[in-house]
């Protein structure tokens, strides 16, 4: 079975009161959560099993945050902060990369 990917761009990382990049990604490979700068310079990595992730109650689902934990350092994620272009797919929500982590992680989806 293949490994579950995911990638999304656009991503607003922060860590606390700090933002770190508006435009950034965040990638989910081979086992590996990876948040990249929007030149494509790590800012962390950990194995999914490592990392824990979640969305506040009072958020949408496609504009979001996503609270994550990678080996004890916690990102503030903000996902589908841009409004897509006309004819373009929307970008990826919060609920969408939650699902991944778990999926990348071994955990069943929930109903």
């Amino acid at each position: 079975m293949a490994e579950p990917e995911f990638t999304a761009t656009g991503v607003r990382i922060g860590r606390r009161l700090r933002s770190l990049t508006r435009a950034g990604q965040v990638r989910i490979s081979d086992g590996r959560l990876q948040l990249l700068t929007s030149y494509g310079s790590e800012i962390d990595s950990a194995p999914v099993q490592a990392v824990r992730a979640g969305k506040p109650w009072f958020s949408s689902d496609d504009r979001a945050l996503a609270a994550v934990d990678v080996n004890g350092t916690r990102y503030r994620l903000t996902l589908g902060e841009q409004d897509p272009a006309p004819g373009e797919p929307g970008p990826p929500s919060a609920r969408r990369f939650i699902e991944a982590v778990r999926a990348a992680a071994g955990h069943r989806p929930r109903a």
